[in-house]
């Protein structure tokens, strides 16, 4: 007999999806304008405060670990001296070397501090002398400047200058107008020129690096960088931590001003950002992480500027960026070029 093959239908599974809903009309996929959300996850990192009880975490944590290093050392030395002399003598030299170094570290450490705090005293110095119009604050002021600068070689005319100049000044805002416009625009185009150089990197890395949180840690690394030299340029010397802190309290500063935050006009200002994120995303994003690093670099300068901006015009972030980026668009920047004034 025969065996008969039954021929199966169509089966219907029901999969609980409203009749309404088609791929004709279901919703868009969002897709927003970029938001520069690498530099802005490094702005609450850096911004964000400790707490007390983490912070005497790590202070209890890193004096267990020295006092747990400091005996392992000694009890290896002595154990190494009881055995073998000459060996133990060796190790309680390299031990001695390196408590050497650790010193030598910390004390760079404790110098880098006192720096940044010496121009953080100049800058409160200068405030206070143009708000009470004191001269004889103000020659202090610009006393305490002509000392820090004056190994400087790219202060040395601006020094002269001034030096001849100052005598005929009886103003506290005209001296200090005088010395800023003489000894701080140097210094302002060397700083203009690293946060130039580090908006560049961070839109580069933002816009060819697919791989992810790529960009945050170039954006990470660049910030630090740039506020570190900037720092350096106006005279403070900040080693590790204290390159930390100043970041910090940079971006603390942009966090409570609220200048962390992308608007329109900064998309469609800064080198065609609003175009370009109609044409690639990664490409706007780059743009815009560029954009806010310029931001984190002014106010970096008026961080770590001793003197306030009054008499030389404020850097502006979408000059910062176009000059920073016009080598990637194919244009070359002049470096002579004046910044627009708006």
């Amino acid at each position: 007999m025969a065996e008969q093959t039954r021929t199966r239908g169509p089966v219907l599974i029901d999969l609980a999806t409203p009749a309404d809903v088609t791929p004709a009309t279901a919703p868009p996929v969002p897709d927003g304008a970029p938001d520069g959300r690498a530099v802005q996850s490094v702005a609450r990192m850096a911004a964000r405060d400790p707490s007390r009880l983490g912070r005497f975490l790590w202070i209890m944590s890193g004096a267990l670990a020295s006092f747990a290093v400091s005996l392992a050392a000694w009890n290896f030395v002595a154990g190494l001296l009881a055995a073998n002399p000459v060996l133990g003598t060796i190790a309680a030299v390299l031990v001695g070397a390196c408590a050497v170094a650790a010193g030598l570290i910390g004390l760079r450490e404790y110098a880098g501090y006192a720096r940044l705090s010496r121009l953080d005293g100049i800058h409160k110095a200068a405030l206070s002398a143009l708000a009470s119009g004191d001269l004889t604050a103000a020659r202090r002021v610009t006393g305490r400047l002509l000392a820090l600068y004056r190994a400087r070689p790219e202060c040395t005319w601006g020094q002269a200058r001034l030096a001849e100049r100052q005598g005929d000044v009886f103003d506290a805002d005209a001296l200090l107008s005088l010395t800023e416009a003489e000894l701080m625009a140097p210094l302002d185009r060397a700083a203009r020129a690293e946060i130039e150089a580090a908006a560049r990197q961070v839109a580069t890395v933002t816009a060819l690096v697919p791989l992810a949180l790529a960009d945050v840690a170039a954006a990470l690394i660049a910030n630090l960088r740039m506020v570190r030299r900037i720092a350096e340029i106006y005279g403070g010397r900040a080693g590790a931590f204290g390159s930390w802190r100043l970041l910090r309290t940079v971006f603390g500063h942009l966090v409570a001003t609220g200048a962390v935050a992308v608007g329109d006009d900064l998309i469609h200002s800064v080198a065609g950002g609003g175009l370009l994120s109609k044409i690639s995303r990664r490409f706007g994003e780059g743009v815009i992480n560029g954009a806010l690093t310029a931001r984190v670099g002014v106010a970096a300068m008026e961080v770590c500027r001793p003197l306030p901006f009054a008499a030389l015009p404020r850097p502006k972030v979408g000059n910062l960026v176009g000059r920073g980026l016009a080598g990637l668009f194919g244009t070359a920047a002049s470096p002579d070029r004046p910044e627009r004034k708006s």
